[in-house]
């Protein structure tokens, strides 16, 4: 049975993967700063783990060691009300905040897994990342901090990928597009036509993680299947 860590699988994107990767037969270890209850009825081990937090990090990983892991899905991350993410309102708060979750975090806990993950004879790294990240596709400006900790996860992921290679493992970087869930506190997303819900985003960026090669490591993805720019 393969294994695989999923992080913010209380809800959206994370619990979406979570529930796929029960059903495809992995053991599961599901991964958030809060265990709700949704979380505990998916059927698999869960774990309170702060991302924001080396030594939560440190706790998990040592649950685990010694242990072939196959996966590693990077899921989780928050974004700062757009109000408070502005040229003129962003803070060091805001900034540390942000980063510390989306993208000091999954290069941590990669990194605290990475003896486990090389147990595997086909092991797989995937990254959350967002369109917003992609600095050439950057036309509208905003979300500071949220934007930088997108384009700092891309670079980790790219460098991930030139590390890892002659070791096997597969690092993919994802776009989910728009996605109807609470990272979203304007609620924009909710009457958008191309906003879809989480389940349909996680299985489309399911078959993109999975279906990718070691050619193919450390390149970044939209759900519909195209390459996204840097």
């Amino acid at each position: 049975m393969p294994t695989a860590v999923v992080t913010g699988s209380n809800s959206g994107i994370g619990h979406a993967f979570a529930r796929i990767l029960v059903r495809e037969g992995y053991e599961v270890h599901a991964l958030d700063m809060v265990v709700g209850e949704r979380m505990e009825r998916l059927g698999c081990q869960t774990h309170q783990c702060d991302l924001s937090s080396e030594s939560s990090i440190q706790a998990f990983a040592k649950k685990v060691e010694g242990k072939q892991l196959d996966l590693v899905l990077n899921i989780a991350g928050i974004m700062a009300p757009h109000e408070q993410d502005t040229l003129e309102s962003t803070t060091y708060s805001t900034l540390l905040r942000t980063f510390s979750t989306n993208t000091f975090g999954p290069l941590l806990l990669t990194q605290a897994l990475l003896p486990s993950l090389l147990l595997s004879p086909h092991p797989r790294i995937g990254l959350m990342s967002s369109r917003v990240g992609s600095i050439a596709d950057n036309s509208t400006g905003g979300s500071y901090a949220y934007r930088a900790s997108k384009a700092a996860l891309n670079s980790v992921g790219k460098s991930m990928a030139v590390d890892l290679k002659d070791k096997g493992v597969v690092v993919v970087l994802m776009h989910p597009g728009f996605v109807k869930t609470a990272l979203d506190t304007s609620g924009k997303t909710q009457g958008m036509k191309e906003a879809v819900e989480p389940a349909e985003a996680a299985e489309k960026l399911w078959r993109i993680c999975m279906g990718k090669g070691i050619e193919e490591s450390g390149k970044f993805w939209h759900r519909e299947g195209m390459e996204l720019d840097w």
